[in-house]
């Protein structure tokens, strides 16, 4: 995995916003990361995945209640670099943009469709169920969670933008929603086939890990202040299904900056990322296309670019990366009407309007990086950067170096 200068000293971004930022490691909501390690060889969290070998049968504890082929599928492609967006078991633009990839890469007809050469294709992972059950570790029940306020003004006061509620925390943990969450966890408990109720679920469902209700996490000023409390529905010790994603392992001493490292844990990124040498931004076909030479190692959707602050068509380099970047707050820059307000340094975390990381280009004030809105992506436009969601910026960051052509095309 490669890796820019996290110190690049970036010069105010006008189009999107960033301000300078000497790349500190920031570590909040991942303190105890590595105490949750699953294995010595393995620095991601206790929810990593853990797959069966080539050709063997994956036995789930707790199988599934149904078989979901298109969620399978989703975290396929995933795990191979197509980025779905927000993993949901549906069909969707998104989803339809990483099959394009995947087709493109392994010389099939690009159909943006599950046909029958594309199923062909990935039966090589078909022992790679679409869901898997974790146990929420223990440590996000210590960690502190804040509702975002929509006032600049108060968010420049907070420490951190970070996670608001567990659940939203665990959402983009698994590359998902709140809510496909929810439906993969009916009355809080993972869902499961009426042959498995008794024996396994039986036993999950007497677990304390196994909450059916709705739980509250109080925010750090509530027990102080008597401040309302983020309600989350998940709870730290439960057990619960999630969306099966991969290649989320960190190697022991692949990533230097501690910070970065945390971000990646909570976003289930790995270290292992391909080199590329070229970026080619389609603004008409919403995707970000990643190649080697001439082969296409991954692809993502992005949102680029607004009628008011245009995509910057052309070529560019790549001058550097800020991993959780602060975020400098220009009304006046960003065409706002409430230009007379001044501006605002927002504090850095996953809930930043640049998310947690930010590629600087050789075109001034234009960037790659990510979101506090992954549904958004491909659907909202932006102030001119090209925005991912933050697994998918992360994942570009480790495959990106200096020498990489960004190329932005119409």
């Amino acid at each position: 995995m490669r890796f820019l200068i996290a110190a690049a000293p970036i010069a105010l971004l006008a189009a999107c916003g960033l301000n300078g930022t000497d790349g500190e490691a920031d570590t909040a909501d991942t303190t105890t990361a590595d105490s949750e390690a699953t294995t010595s060889d393995n620095e991601a969290d206790t929810m990593a995945s853990n797959d069966p070998a080539k050709g063997e049968t994956y036995d789930a504890d707790i199988p599934d209640s149904e078989e979901r082929p298109i969620m399978q599928a989703q975290v396929v492609l995933d795990r191979r670099g197509f980025g779905p967006g927000v993993i949901d078991g549906k069909m969707g633009m998104s989803t339809e943009n990483a099959l394009n990839g995947f087709q493109e890469a392994n010389d099939l007809e690009v159909t943006g469709k599950l046909d029958e050469a594309t199923k062909t294709a990935l039966a090589e992972w078909s022992n790679i169920p679409a869901t898997r059950v974790v146990t929420i570790p223990e440590s996000w029940g210590e960690q502190n969670y804040e509702d975002m306020p929509d006032d600049v003004a108060e968010k420049a006061e907070m420490k951190r933008l970070g996670y608001n509620s567990i659940d939203e925390r665990l959402a983009e943990r698994f590359h998902t929603t709140v809510a496909v969450l929810k439906e993969l966890n009916p009355g809080g408990k993972p869902a499961t086939s009426a042959e498995a109720t008794t024996g396994t679920e039986a036993s999950a469902s007497a677990s304390p890990s196994a909450s059916a209700s709705p739980t509250t996490s109080p925010s750090p000023s509530s027990s102080a202040s008597g401040a309302s409390e983020n309600q989350s529905y998940f709870t730290a010790g439960q057990q619960i299904r999630v969306p099966n994603i991969g290649a989320d392992r960190i190697a022991p001493g692949s990533i230097k900056d501690a910070g970065w490292k945390q971000t990646l844990v909570s976003l289930g990124v790995g270290s292992d990322q391909p080199e590329v040498d070229r970026v080619v931004v389609s603004k008409a076909g919403k995707t970000l296309k990643a190649y080697n030479g001439e082969k296409l190692v991954a692809m993502f959707t992005v949102s680029s670019g607004s009628s008011e602050f245009p995509l910057p068509l052309g070529e560019w380099d790549i001058v550097g990366e800020a991993y959780n970047p602060p975020y400098k707050y220009d009304p006046e820059v960003l065409g706002n009407e409430d230009s007379d307000k001044g501006t605002y340094t927002l504090p850095p975390g996953p809930n930043s309007p640049v998310g947690v990381v930010w590629i600087d280009l050789s075109k001034e004030h234009y960037g790659i990086h990510g979101t506090p809105d992954p549904e958004t992506i491909g659907r909202a436009q932006s102030s001119g950067c090209v925005r991912l969601t933050n697994w998918d910026a992360a994942r570009l960051a480790g495959m990106v170096s200096q020498s990489t052509r960004v190329i932005f095309e119409a």
